[in-house]
């Protein structure tokens, strides 16, 4: 797959909360984006990324149907 290829088989995300850090040491951190377009456009899903991330970034999300457990398990 070219990189134009990946590019368009991703959908963006705009971080709107930081839920908090997870991971065996802390090092991803659990966000609340709102899907940009696609079928699933205006969705609010909960994800896991690594690397510094704040509120207002955009994410380029290779699918969006998957949801990351809510920390704490509930």
């Amino acid at each position: 797959m070219s990189a134009e290829e990946e590019e368009s088989s991703s959908t963006p995300a705009e971080v709107i909360e930081i839920v908090g850090k997870t991971g065996m040491h802390g090092e991803a951190m659990q966000v609340k984006c709102r899907i940009k377009e696609g079928e699933n456009q205006g969705r609010i899903i909960t994800r896991n990324c690594l690397g510094p991330v704040r509120e207002g970034d955009v994410l380029q999300l290779r699918e969006t149907a998957r949801e990351a457990d809510s920390i704490g398990g509930q």
